[in-house]
């Protein structure tokens, strides 16, 4: 329960600073939300379903989520939602119950529930754990999650995912210049590499010339590199302390790091916001009196803010902020998509901008050797995501093993790590053996595999279709909360026993939402997987589900013998 609020950064004003319960609600929630969403009560949103962003990160914070509630109609500008009749605005009270889905008017007394006190519950989750072969792991961003995480018994960290550390409201203004500078970075890279090798082929007259425009070159990617490489080692700094607090609260255990994953654009604001703002700066420009007088709505006076913080007066702070949106608009058009979930992001952000993957492992062998100086025991293990190619891990892992040695080289400390790759698109399980070659452990990344292999949206199918067709009969259960066996479950199974032809100690687990499913996680203790991993608060459910799929196992063969 709490007061309704539409702005994430108002969200985390009010649930940070001021200590009040909000619940925000979206239409839907992006990474540009997480701030809001981290400071919340509950979230609430009019699109998305159980695996949407809203509600996949709500989970893993143990936030009360309903999503793809699609009967609200949302008004930012008037910063309230109807539902028929009735209105609800800014500042009104509002309960919701992640359980069942269901919204109430006003706010509703609740009692938080306390784990350790559930004598019982902690007796029977001994027990499981005495029966289950699989290892329960869990996902977590930050280290207040690995707390929580091995409160609730998990045995390791299954998914850190390194991009939502660049979400935190002070950080993204760092981004935001690091995602700027790299397209010319790299354009302005490869121009030097180009005349380097022209001057070693010319002769003296025309060597001449090209050495004038290397110099040329040498100066404006000297410019380049004070902001993209200077951003880059900033945020390094910052992702360094991030590791070393989830690796010391998981010492003695295993800390499976995601590098970053999405397409840069998720990390700049949407296109349409900054259309809008650069439109109305210009216009402000002419007249800024005028400006502040006709400012009405939630976002026009949100911009009037970024006005003041930006200048001494409303004049100098639209002169100063104006240029900055301008570029940020310009490398959102430019770093727009077809279809940003299969474009430049993943491996292939990686490889194509190799400097921000090497920031992330220095930051994290920097983390482990102090931590290790001190006498913690650290086991980090590196994961390349959106893998297909073997080629692509192979180039990845080979220039990302180089900064980890010349770290450990310069700190004088050897740490002992695991380099692997997730699965989730469906040619790296069809190409496992290769791609084992290279890996030293597999994870499934079951919700975009789940996308790829249905070609289900799993933003839009679960509002539009999905749901009739579980109704219907056409599908038995939603493939985004429960493994589709027959499907991709026989991709799953072909890549374990592909892997482990390879390689046979190949560590294999799974870290999408289907971790945190009973019946999922019976089918991945059927197909040999070593662990799962879920939402630490999914923890002590997932324990008893793999003693359940233990025992079940046990009794169809004594059933057969």
């Amino acid at each position: 329960m709490g007061t309704v609020v539409f702005d994430p950064d108002e969200a985390e004003k009010l649930g940070r600073d001021e200590r009040k319960p909000v619940i925000l609600v979206r239409v839907e929630t992006s990474p540009d939300d997480v701030h809001g969403v981290l400071h919340s009560k509950g979230v609430l949103t009019a699109r998305g379903g159980a695996t949407s962003h809203a509600a996949v990160v709500t989970r893993g914070l143990g936030i009360p989520c309903v999503a793809g509630c699609e009967d609200i109609q949302v008004d930012y500008d008037a910063a309230e939602f109807r539902v028929g009749d009735k209105v609800v605005r800014r500042g009104d009270g509002l309960s919701i119950d992640g359980g069942t889905g269901e919204v109430f008017a006003g706010s509703i007394r609740t009692i938080e529930p306390d784990f350790d006190r559930e004598v019982d519950l902690q007796n029977l989750l001994a027990w499981a754990d005495e029966v289950r072969s699989l290892q329960v792991w869990a996902n977590a961003d930050y280290p207040r999650d690995a707390v929580r995480a091995r409160k609730f018994g998990a045995q390791g960290i299954g998914l850190d995912r390194t991009e939502h550390m660049f979400m935190e409201t002070d950080r993204l203004p760092i981004v935001h210049e690091m995602i700027l500078a790299a397209p010319e970075y790299r354009k302005v890279k490869r121009q030097r590499e180009t005349v380097v090798k022209q001057i070693e082929a010319a002769t003296n007259d025309r060597r001449r010339d090209l050495e004038g425009q290397l110099a040329e070159i040498d100066s404006r990617l000297e410019d380049l590199s004070r902001r993209y490489i200077g951003s880059l080692e900033h945020l390094g700094r910052m992702q360094r302390e991030d590791f070393v607090g989830i690796l010391r609260e998981m010492a003695g255990l295993p800390v499976i790091i995601r590098l970053i994953d999405p397409p840069l654009h998720e990390f700049l604001p949407r296109y349409e916001t900054l259309l809008v703002h650069v439109t109305k700066l210009r216009i402000a420009r002419e007249d800024p009196d005028a400006f502040i007088r006709a400012a009405t709505s939630e976002e026009d006076r949100a911009l009037i803010v970024e006005v003041r913080k930006a200048g001494s007066d409303v004049a100098t702070g639209i002169d100063a902020l104006l240029p900055r949106k301008e570029r940020l608009l310009e490398a959102v058009k430019g770093s727009r998509e077809t279809n940003p979930m299969l474009g430049l992001r993943g491996c292939r952000l990686g490889i194509m901008f190799p400097e921000i993957t090497e920031m992330q492992v220095r930051a994290i062998f920097e983390a482990a050797c102090r931590l290790k100086k001190e006498g913690v025991d650290v086991r980090p293990e590196i994961m390349i995501p959106l893998v297909g190619l073997p080629e692509e891990l192979r180039i990845e892992r080979h220039a990302l093993e180089k900064e980890a040695k010349s770290v450990m080289d310069r700190e004088g400390i050897s740490v002992d790590y695991k380099f692997g790759t997730m699965i989730e698109i469906p040619r790296a399980a069809l190409v496992a053996d290769a791609i084992a070659r290279h890996a030293e452990f597999f994870s499934f990344g079951t919700n975009d595999l789940t996308q790829t292999t249905m070609g289900y949206s799993r933003d839009d199918a679960e509002p539009k279709f999905l749901l009739d067709y579980v109704e219907q009969g056409i599908l038995p259960r939603n493939p985004f909360q429960t493994i589709d066996r027959d499907g991709v479950g026989q991709l799953m199974r072909m890549c374990v026993q592909k892997g482990r032809k390879v390689r046979r100690d190949l560590e294999i687990g799974i870290c999408g939402e289907h971790g945190g499913d009973p019946a999922s996680i019976e089918f991945c203790h059927a197909i040999g997987l070593n662990y799962v991993s879920c939402s630490p608060f999914r923890v002590p459910v997932a324990r008893l589900a793999a003693a359940h799929a233990k025992l079940r196992q046990e009794a169809a063969r004594a059933k057969d013998a």
